[in-house]
């Protein structure tokens, strides 16, 4: 979502750091751009002007102008500001589910937003990471099987919904699902609304009349991020006729330029609280504004790198490699397993995104062909193997090779690719045994794969 934006900066930011000293001109005419740069991003007007004349202040201060590197000071100032723009460090952008079970979650948003998929989504994150029972309840009447699709996200999310009453009414479905969660001890409570193609009277008359009745903790809106200012306007709409406690944007995946995320908690005053990042119910993200700030400026996310490790990672999977790999044994079966890691870590894509500094060699990415296709296309290939020739690679010869291309749909080319790629990490994996801890300390990466 925020690749151009994020493009933008550093390139600002670059020539700056380049730079041993800085005048006060020098700063000005970058502010410039990083200004031109936000609102080409879609950033609101007023969040702009403001962001600008903070960090202009701080950044022509005699502390910066005069420090031994005043660029870094510029894009230390800079960060720390995205930050307050996004929530903060100490953000409130966590759920409240202090109160007395079941704890009322209100979902709202435009028709189209992804409001009925993010219900489903949180309600699954709150069973996998709180521990929590959930009960999803849809009052969405009008739009033609709504409920039932909620039906059918709460089986694939695991997660219990309320039973359908053909002509039931939203206040009568709601009096219904309290009932239901307080007879049968839910801990949480979903109540996904109805949405409109726009904001009329008729719509925010109802969530008033169901907020009123079931008292929720949150009020959360979804919005999309895909449309910009008009989701801004949108949230600050609902915000000041219901009462939204939090935000969730959808489709952050997408081509969405990013500045509805950086306009949002300043206009609106309502935290970010979920993102989400793809269409699967597991493809839910908290908005950390600190994190989100790093992304933006190319400093990386290595925490939430490491935490969707953690997440993902067959610990036993992992201890059976680590043992073959000490004994020399890797096959082509090991290494599709490591390829569906880094496919449930959200593709290699979502992975790089979270290394700092990879803005800078983006374009050699791109060009390398390095992306979540060819991860896709390398399982297809290995899967195309037969079990002996997964064991022992040197039966691929070419007739064998060009079977496996055409079951695979790649072409040799790739095939080799693949195989020179596996004979790499064969040979790193002999180093290592060779080198030992010490070695590898010693001679580090190079050690490792070869000075080239």
């Amino acid at each position: 979502m925020f690749k151009n934006l994020s493009d933008r900066l550093n390139g600002i930011f670059s020539k700056l750091t380049k730079r041993g000293a800085l005048s006060e001109e020098d700063v000005t005419a970058a502010m410039r751009e990083v200004r031109i740069a936000l609102l080409e991003a879609d950033v609101a007007l007023p969040v702009v002007k403001d962001f600008i004349t903070q960090v202009k202040e701080k950044a022509i201060g005699q502390d910066v102008l005069t420090s031994v590197t005043p660029g870094q000071m510029v894009v230390k100032i800079v960060h720390e500001h995205l930050i307050e723009v996004l929530g903060g460090v100490e953000g409130d952008n966590a759920l409240n589910l202090a109160a007395v079970p079941p704890v009322v979650i209100m979902m709202t948003g435009l028709q189209g937003s992804g409001k009925t998929t993010t219900t489903a989504k949180i309600a699954k994150f709150l069973k996998d990471k709180k521990n929590k029972k959930s009960l999803m309840a849809s009052t969405d009447i009008y739009r033609p099987a709504a409920r039932e699709q909620l039906e059918t996200l709460g089986q694939q999310a695991e997660v219990d919904t309320l039973d359908i009453i053909a002509d039931e009414k939203p206040l009568e479905i709601v009096k219904r699902a309290l009932e239901k969660a307080r007879l049968e001890a839910y801990d949480v409570l979903f109540i996904d609304t109805a949405g409109r193609l726009h904001i009329d009277d008729d719509l925010m008359d109802e969530l008033v009349h169901i907020r009123d009745l079931s008292k929720p903790t949150e009020i959360l809106l979804a919005a999309d991020a895909m449309t910009g200012q008009d989701a801004v306007t949108v949230a600050k709409a609902f915000q000041e006729k219901v009462g939204v406690t939090g935000i969730i944007l959808s489709r952050v995946d997408g081509d969405a330029r990013g500045g509805a995320a950086l306009s949002m908690r300043q206009i609106t005053g309502c935290p970010i609280k979920f993102v989400g990042v793809g269409e699967r119910l597991e493809e839910l993200e908290v908005f950390h504004p600190d994190r989100i700030a790093g992304r933006i400026l190319d400093m990386g996310d290595v925490v939430s790198l490491v935490e969707k490790v953690a997440e993902t990672l067959d610990q036993e999977e992992a201890e059976d490699l680590a043992k073959q790999m000490q004994k020399g044994v890797f096959t082509l079966d090991d290494m599709a397993k490591q390829l569906g890691q880094v496919s449930k870590m959200g593709g290699m894509s979502s992975m790089l995104g979270m290394l700092p500094g990879i803005g800078k060699i983006q374009d050699k990415i791109e060009a390398s062909g390095i992306d979540d296709s060819m991860v896709a296309k390398q399982v297809a290939i290995i899967r195309s193997m037969t079990k002996k020739e997964r064991r022992n690679y040197k039966l691929l010869k070419a007739s064998r090779k060009r079977r496996v291309a055409m079951g695979s749909g790649t072409s040799v080319p790739e095939v080799n690719r693949l195989l020179k790629q596996y004979k790499d990490m064969m040979l790193a994996m002999k180093r290592f045994n060779k080198m030992g801890k010490k070695g590898l300390m010693r001679q580090g990466m190079a050690g490792l794969f070869g000075k080239n």
